[in-house]
């Protein structure tokens, strides 16, 4: 039986990870700030809260990161935790770089210092890339963050290579473009469109306010997502892999299929200047040749398969 620990296991990615995880019959155990204050609504929505192994770490703390490799002794590492919220690291530049770049030093240092062979999932970001010449985004573009979130992940991504090349450690960034589910908060898009249209459909809300919604995006579906983490850990050499749907669609054209398939007007669609971004990519998607080569990762979703299984899900749990 494989160990594997997972930091941020509470978040959507974490708890699709643990879930594959444990149907590959691995020991998972999982990385939170604390007992008291830890939302394990994910854990239990997927019923598998009383499957793994739950401890407190700081990861900004590198003695209590050594203490859990020591204690569990794991073959694998997915690293999760961020602050990911791309709109709040305008607001807390300082703690969001901060967190995001030290707690990755934090890990591949205890790796190095407790057991080399542990392999290493960094949870990289297509937001990295920012402002590109050319798309699609392959392995090979240059970065051109435009966020304090993305500098955070670019950071950390260059350290993970950093620590791949000078020691030696089987550590990989898995660059994940925007994927969806059920368990997103209601501070990500999609998940606010769509709970927000069925407000409206229940006469709960009279109107929906947005930002920019002419920006397009890569979007897919997290439990295939997490499924390019695992396998990017089963290779022979660690190398870093672009995960994405390879195809952008306008923030707009999901707010009118949403709408249109709740039947629901969109005059009510208001847009609010006070929504919009300092800097924001007007167009980005990737190419997942790369990832479906060598990885054996098969992706066919378009994203509008993606958006009548979330707007099922949520009509069923809203209903229950």
């Amino acid at each position: 039986m494989k160990t594997a620990v997972i930091t941020g296991i509470t978040g959507q990615d974490g708890a699709y990870l643990a879930h594959l995880l444990l149907q590959k019959n691995y020991r998972v155990i999982g990385i939170i700030r604390s007992y008291n204050n830890s939302n394990l609504s994910k854990l239990k929505h997927l019923q598998i809260e009383d499957q793994l192994k739950l401890e407190e770490c700081d990861l900004t703390d590198i003695p209590s990161i050594i203490n859990i490799l020591k204690k569990y002794q794991p073959q694998e590492l997915y690293n999760l935790a961020a602050q990911s919220s791309v709109g709040l690291s305008f607001e807390q530049p300082i703690g969001t770089i901060t967190f995001n770049s030290i707690s990755v030093l934090n890990l591949l240092e205890s790796i190095k210092i407790v057991d080399k062979s542990i392999r290493f999932y960094q949870a990289s970001s297509s937001e990295m890339y920012g402002r590109v010449a050319r798309l699609p985004i392959t392995e090979e573009t240059p970065m051109h963050p435009l966020s304090p979130y993305a500098i955070s992940k670019a950071t950390a991504c260059w350290s993970v290579v950093n620590y791949r090349e000078s020691y030696g450690l089987y550590a990989c960034n898995g660059v994940l473009f925007n994927h969806e589910s059920y368990l997103r908060t209601e501070n990500f898009f999609v998940k606010k469109i769509i709970k927000n249209a069925l407000a409206i459909k229940r006469g709960q809300q009279t109107e929906l306010r947005v930002g920019n919604i002419d920006i397009k995006r890569d979007f897919g579906y997290a439990p295939e997502y997490v499924k390019a983490m695992w396998l990017m850990l089963q290779q022979p050499h660690p190398e870093d892999y672009i995960i994405c749907s390879g195809k952008s669609v306008s923030l707009r054209e999901i707010i009118e299929y949403v709408f249109n398939k709740l039947e629901i007007p969109l005059n009510v669609v208001i847009s609010d200047p006070t929504l919009f971004r300092p800097t924001d990519i007007k167009d980005i998607y990737g190419d997942n040749g790369k990832a479906k080569r060598q990885l054996g990762w098969n992706y066919t979703l378009s994203f509008f398969d993606v958006l009548n299984l979330l707007i099922e899900e949520e009509v069923k749990r809203t209903k229950n």
